[in-house]
Formats: structure tokens, sequence, C-alpha cells
């Protein structure tokens, strides 16, 4: 079996990352780093540019999570799909037995999330794997 973790460097994202490390050395299973890079949507030259720029991204920001893993002795593994981010979580989970998926949220309202397909959102609904949504930290109060 193995922990799923969905990263892209988001303040949500890296409060999952360390969620997702706990899980994953607490079970003693592999971690799998995965980072959804769905092609844009016209074809052309400047669509090849645009894709290439997110898998690059993708692939630099999963270079931060596969330290962090690594730190704690948790072993990783990196996957940059080009679905979705749920849909890539989804087809990442089911390849790797996952336990579970773990994603971060930003925070947002549900209703927002409803209304605008959030990648959490989407995964409590589609997913037959167990979600942990990871809210983002709470801003540290004045005063």
């Amino acid at each position: 079996m193995s922990v799923v973790l969905g990263y892209d460097e988001s303040p949500g994202a890296a409060r999952a990352l360390r969620a997702a490390v706990e899980v994953a050395a607490a079970f003693g299973e592999r971690l799998v780093l995965v980072y959804g890079a769905a092609p844009p949507g016209p074809t052309g030259e400047e669509y090849r540019a645009h894709y290439e720029a997110i898998r690059q991204a993708g692939r630099t920001g999963l270079e931060h999570a596969v330290a962090a893993a690594e730190e704690a002795g948790v072993p990783a593994v990196v996957e940059v799909i080009d679905l979705s981010p749920a849909q890539a979580l989804i087809e990442a989970a089911a390849r790797h037995a996952a336990r579970v998926i773990v994603v971060g949220s930003w925070g947002e309202s549900p209703m927002r999330g409803a209304l605008l397909g959030s990648t959490p959102h989407k995964l409590l609904h589609l997913s037959t794997v167990p979600v942990l949504c990871v809210p983002t930290e709470a801003e540290p109060a004045e005063g």
C-alpha cells in the first residue's frame, strides 16, 4: 500500500505534505507525490511551451517534497501525470494501491469549492479511496 499526496507548493499543500509524511511513516508505507499537469486547451507552439512549463514547475515543486519525505525517512516516488489534479490523484491511487489520498485545501468555503470545482471537493465525490483534506494553517492573530 501507499499514501498518495497531491502536491503543488501551495500553502495548503505544504501542510498536507507534513500530514502525508506522518501517515506514511506511521504505517511504514511509501509516499507517492503526484502533480496533475493537465494539458491546456488549444494546440500549437504556445500550447507546447505552456505545457512544458507546467510539467517543469511540477517536477521542481516535487523535488522539495521528496527532500522533506527523505528527511523523515519515508521513501518517496514522484509522478507528473497529464490529467487534471483530481483525476491524476485518483489514477495514481489506483495504480499504487493507496491507503489514503492526502490533499491540502485553500481555506475556501465549501460553497466556493463546490461552485469552482476544487480538487478536494472533486476527490470527496469521485474517489473510492479515503481522502484526507488538510486545511491551511490559520494566520496568527495580531494583537
